[in-house]
């Protein structure tokens, strides 16, 4: 008997619960995620329905560790599975993330430090040489040093471009052969115009709440409510973890708010831009025909990386299943200085 059959044996011994049992469901998860900071009481069920949550929860969480939870075939390396996933898993993983966050070596940045990120990259690239336009997808090694104190105009940039990809259901353009080889150091930016709320130094991100519920309302700042501030919301918790770091007390919350962000769905299996396999956390961008998916490792939970599966080919304007972005944090560390840049 194989884990797929046992798994479903195992559950059809519970009653399944029905779609409006189950949106219910999630908005009381949604509520215990937030609730152990305002002291807002849980929403109360049936003995019988708990149970099944229970069940399903569990079996869910167990099944995305295991890699169980999707169906469908990777077709090739720039290609994703489909969303197949149980519910509420993704409460399930992210406060796993949440409680993975305290069980790691804390940096601990000083004013005029700054912190150097390591990462692997691919993006998509449009090009026009002699009236014919193409695209394909450039990949890179990046390392970036951005001050612990906020000001990006100081950060430096070093890049070491790797072999190209082609663009699915496209070759690859001959221009895109030569952009090999290295870059920098450069200035990482020639302004900073976010807003207050968008920043993601560390001296600001250290000072934001430790409590999910308030650090919920921060990932909300200044938007509405629906599927668009959802949206939003979720590209903000992107931003406070791609090339950002922040003290372990908030990365816990802001786990646990993210997990109450509606529409987060779990992907059972998510290779980031550095082949590492892990398991993510995904939400369907509005309007745009692709999900945005943050990866976890299986096993510790520590973040690797973030990317952009396309899920409608019409919107998107690239085949289902298709990974347009995609990064891979290697690694984050502590340094004084960062290498000069070259006068232009």
């Amino acid at each position: 008997m194989n884990e797929m059959t046992r798994l479903e044996r195992f559950r059809s011994e519970v009653p399944r619960p029905g779609p409006e049992d189950l949106r219910a469901e999630e908005e009381r998860l949604r509520a215990a995620m937030l609730a152990p900071a305002t002291g807002r009481p849980k929403a109360r069920g049936t003995r019988r329905f708990r149970l099944a949550v229970a069940v399903t929860a569990g079996a869910a969480a167990a099944a995305v560790t295991a890699g169980l939870v999707v169906a469908g075939s990777g077709g090739g390396p720039h290609r994703a599975p489909a969303v197949h996933a149980m519910p509420v898993a993704h409460v399930e993983l992210l406060q796993h993330a949440a409680d993975a966050a305290g069980r790691t070596p804390e940096l601990h940045p000083r004013p005029g430090q700054f912190l150097v990120y390591r990462s692997v990259t691919m993006d998509p690239v449009e090009s026009s040489t002699g009236g014919r336009h193409a695209r394909y997808l450039a990949r890179a090694n990046r390392t970036i040093w951005l001050p612990v104190d906020g000001d990006a105009t100081h950060g430096v940039l070093e890049t070491e471009a790797l072999p190209p990809r082609p663009y699915p259901g496209e070759a690859l353009p001959p221009e895109a052969r030569g952009e090999a080889g290295r870059s920098g150091p450069e200035k990482a930016a020639d302004f900073d115009r976010r807003a207050e709320w968008l920043r993601t130094d560390y001296a600001y991100l250290s000072r934001l709440p430790a409590d999910p519920a308030k650090m919920y309302e921060h990932l909300y700042s200044h938007l509405g409510t629906g599927p668009a501030a959802d949206g939003q919301a979720w590209q903000n918790v992107g931003g406070m973890l791609t090339e950002a770091y922040m003290p372990a007390a908030q990365r816990k919350a802001l786990f646990r708010a993210a997990a109450a962000i509606p529409g987060v769905r779990t992907v059972g299996r998510a290779v980031d831009a550095a082949g590492r396999t892990g398991v993510a956390v995904s939400l369907d961008v509005p309007g745009a025909g692709q999900r945005d998916e943050y990866v976890f490792d299986p096993k510790t939970y520590l973040y690797l990386g973030r990317r952009s599966v396309v899920t409608d080919a019409s919107l998107a304007g690239a085949p289902a299943g298709t990974v347009l972005t995609a990064t891979a944090q290697l690694s984050v560390r502590l340094a004084d200085r960062a290498p000069a840049v070259a006068r232009r």
